[in-house]
């Protein structure tokens, strides 16, 4: 865990970005597609801790981004190579584009400043998308990550933004996934050995610090 003042430092506003992944309706929301995450994600506190560090970026000056996953009614573009794109096409709510699935899921609040990318394909947020130049346009050095899954989504996220040359902060207990005893495991032997791992009350004293 890094001192509270590297902390402050490494979360500067000016150069800080809050990315938020995938917390849409139809992934957590009462209708979600994958009800066991969602009950996870709401369960385990994370989706509320997301929504007050969102409320905190915006009170402090930081950026958010929230990254949306969602697919065509026609399907196309969307990946078909892999057992887990397959069942998607099969559950019973479709994160279509348009559609309440890909709204972002309260209580988390979307200000006007927010940043909203929506991806088409793949598995990552970052990879493929407008996220990269939207972070260098924005003077991001360092890019907090939150939201779903654990499992698949957050470490893609997480990887890319080290490889791209960001630091990246990762807020252990704003991020959640399947079954429950899977998410600290991963954060531990994966991604803290990449990334910044500290908490959700950390980075809202950093914020409020400032």
């Amino acid at each position: 865990m890094p001192t509270h003042e590297k902390l402050v430092e490494l979360l500067a506003p000016a150069h800080t970005v809050l990315l938020t992944v995938e917390c849409q309706q139809g992934v957590v929301g009462t209708d979600s597609a994958l009800p066991e995450l969602a009950d996870e994600a709401r369960k385990s506190g994370a989706l509320v801790r997301v929504a007050r560090l969102v409320a905190a970026a915006h009170e402090s000056g930081t950026q958010v981004l929230h990254a949306v996953a969602e697919r065509r009614p026609d399907g196309r573009g969307a990946n078909r190579n892999g057992r887990l794109f397959r069942a998607a096409e099969r559950l019973p709510v479709q994160q279509l584009t348009g559609s309440r699935a890909v709204r972002i899921a309260p209580p988390i609040e979307v200000a006007d400043e927010d940043l909203v990318v929506r991806r088409l394909h793949g598995l990552s947020p970052i990879a493929g998308t407008d996220v990269d130049p939207l972070l260098r346009n924005l003077g991001c050095r360092t890019l907090v990550v939150t939201g779903v899954s654990a499992n698949v989504a957050v470490p893609n996220a997480v990887f890319d933004a080290v490889n791209l040359g960001y630091d990246v902060v990762v807020p252990g207990d704003a991020i959640a996934g399947v079954p429950s005893d899977y998410t600290p495991a991963m954060i531990r032997n994966t991604l803290a050995l990449v990334a910044t791992v500290t908490t959700t009350q950390d980075v809202l004293g950093a914020w409020k610090r400032r």
